[in-house]
């Protein structure tokens, strides 16, 4: 016993790398081991000799392990060591830049949309993009013959032969989302609706998929004069400047009256600047709820009243950074768009400033 102790102490001092330690476990105490070999012999032994045999067998492999055991962790040491002596970082250099993220354009507008609207007392409503016909057509008062509703201008979902299902649509605007908040909550009530919304038009100023925001306030006395007052604080917060409105008669099948809505601005050396000079520039529709669409929302048209008005997202985002094509929020190189990248929570109030 004690030559297999020095024999395998020694061994395992001489050894030079892991899979040497590996090779005398088991060659010592692995399942046919010189020492484990002789743990089996205990069984041929008088009571005796195991009561001395046995203690000293246990004791050496106990020793053995530990050895083993030692001289990996030595070896371990040895080889960061070596690695450290091998491999240096100074760790009193500067870190390299990393690029910090953004948001993107049309986030960043919808986030400063929805805080001045905050503002006011209006809240954000969300609906589902995919809608049945009856929600964005029907109870807005929009007609069976009207263009909206052709297969040209509007993405229809699929539908299986047998499928009797209501016909269903990509939204064409956030309208749907007003209808099933009145459904919801009744009147009063006073909320945006920020989303994307989908029509079949591709230009320099019209995409398939596009955003939008639309506002409604439904109360006992509310008129196109707090209509007015609304867009006028909204524009004059968003675009940094007293922006003035004019108001022009149009026809919305879900307002009467209807109106569309310029802002005030000029155009100087090619650049546009809203709030200032003669022009004016066309950015919303707008009007009082028709009493139609209060009726669909089960709202009683003879009690309540109120003014609904929408604009796109992405017009408000080109006209204060000076993007000039719609399609660049979509598929433009990304290095063009982080020229406008913001940090988060940039965001214009009513009572001043980012």
């Amino acid at each position: 016993m004690d030559d297999l102790k020095s024999k395998y102490l020694s061994l395992i001092a001489d050894a030079a790398d892991e899979a040497a330690i590996e090779d005398l476990r088991v060659q010592a105490v692995g399942k046919k081991g010189e020492i484990s070999l002789q743990m089996r012999e205990l069984g041929k032994m008088t009571p005796e000799e195991r009561q001395t045999a046995g203690p000293a067998l246990n004791a050496l492999k106990d020793e053995i392990n530990s050895a083993l055991s030692a001289k990996k962790a030595a070896l371990a040491d040895a080889a960061l060591d070596e690695r450290l002596r091998s491999e240096w970082l100074d760790v009193t250099l500067p870190a390299r830049d990393r690029r910090e993220g953004s948001i993107h354009p049309i986030s960043q507008v919808t986030e400063e949309v929805s805080a001045i609207f905050a503002d006011m007392g209006f809240a954000v409503a969300e609906g589902p993009q995919i809608e049945s016909d009856w929600y964005n057509f029907d109870a807005l008062n929009i007609p069976g013959h009207h263009p909206a509703r052709a297969e040209m201008d509007t993405f229809y979902t699929h539908r299986a032969e047998g499928d009797n299902r209501p016909p269903h649509v990509l939204r064409t605007h956030t309208s749907p989302v007003q209808i099933r908040s009145m459904e919801a909550n009744g009147a009063p009530i006073r909320i945006i609706c920020p989303g994307r919304v989908y029509r079949a038009d591709y230009d320099q100023t019209h995409t398939p998929m596009f955003n939008q925001v639309e506002g409604l306030a439904i109360d006992k006395d509310i008129s196109m004069a707090n209509l007015k007052w609304t867009l006028e604080e909204f524009f004059s917060a968003y675009f940094g400047a007293r922006v003035k409105t004019r108001f022009r008669a149009s026809h919305f099948p879900f307002t009467e009256p209807s109106a569309e809505v310029d802002i005030q601005c000029s155009w100087v050396d090619g650049q546009l600047k809203v709030g200032e000079g003669d022009g004016w520039l066309e950015v919303l529709g707008s009007g009082m709820v028709h009493p139609k669409v209060l009726q669909a929302a089960k709202i009683d048209p003879d009690q309540w009243q109120g003014f609904a008005f929408g604009v796109g997202i992405d017009r408000i985002a080109m006209l204060k950074y000076g993007i000039p094509d719609l399609r660049a929020f979509f598929d433009s190189d990304l290095r063009w768009l982080r020229h406008y990248g913001f940090s988060a929570l940039q965001v214009p109030t009513l009572h001043g400033g980012l």
